[in-house]
């Protein structure tokens, strides 16, 4: 049994903004900080249908999201991963496999990490508004055609997102990793200019379901099937009880 160990609050003022809870993972090396605010949100992607992108201005005609300063890899697994994929992709789901087929589709970004190369100022893998298959992603049409899902195809980055894991090392030689979302400030500098983010914008916030079942296939694999079912329960016997979770900041203010 993968126990609960806290519940910290943080607060502004008299109003708890962002509500936290802690797991032990199975692995007894590390333990789990999990923004329960976020999980039991109602956000939703809106790609497509609402969303004004990532630039200083909004641009929703433009249909790129988050895909305007291309993907960062985690690892060099996961760009050759993603390598692999692009190999596979026709031109029926890519808009640009010339260009990626010439220059390749990972460049170096600033400070010398890796991410995918930029065309017409958006991600390679970004089909553009007026293409035959419609604008969006073409590996996430290379994973539909192959009838896999497209965290086996896409960077870690953006079948994550806006789910985020970072970690830190404690003074008793364990790890906390923590699982919150991606807000602008992750994006460096830069967030700060986005004229619009979807994890604070309300209109994001209209799905059905909350975060942690609309997202079950992406946090499994973040966190494993056993941690995600401890924080599952925990989710829903709060959802269910008397005391609720703290709405979060984008969904109204707090009662």
């Amino acid at each position: 049994m993968i126990a609960l160990r806290t519940v910290p609050v943080r607060v502004q003022g008299s109003r708890p903004v962002r509500e936290w809870a802690t797991f032990d993972d199975p692995d007894g090396k590390r333990q789990w900080q999990v923004d329960v605010t976020f999980l039991a949100s109602a956000w939703r992607c809106i790609y497509g249908c609402g969303c004004q992108g990532v630039l200083t201005a909004p641009t929703p005609e433009r249909v790129e999201g988050c895909c305007s300063y291309g993907a960062h890899f985690t690892s060099e697994e996961d760009a050759e991963r993603v390598e692999a994929a692009a190999a596979q992709l026709t031109g029926a789901e890519w808009q640009h496999l010339g260009a990626g087929r010439r220059r390749g589709v990972v460049a170096r970004a600033a400070g010398g990490s890796r991410r995918t190369r930029l065309v017409g100022g958006a991600c390679v893998f970004l089909n553009r508004p007026g293409f035959a298959a419609g604008p969006g992603c073409a590996l996430h049409l290379l994973a539909l055609r192959q009838a896999r899902n497209p965290m086996l195809t896409k960077p870690d980055v953006c079948w994550q997102l806006p789910l985020r894991n970072t970690q830190r090392a404690e003074a008793d030689g364990t790890t906390t990793c923590i699982l919150s979302e991606f807000s602008r400030e992750d994006w460096g500098e830069g967030g700060a200019e986005f004229a619009w983010w979807c994890t604070e914008a309300p209109e994001a916030f209209t799905a059905t379901q909350p975060v942690y079942r609309s997202l079950e296939v992406e946090l499994r694999a973040m966190v494993g099937d056993a941690l995600y079912e401890t924080i599952a329960a925990y989710l829903d016997g709060r959802r269910d009880g008397t005391s609720g979770v703290a709405p979060h900041p984008a969904e109204g203010p707090v009662s």
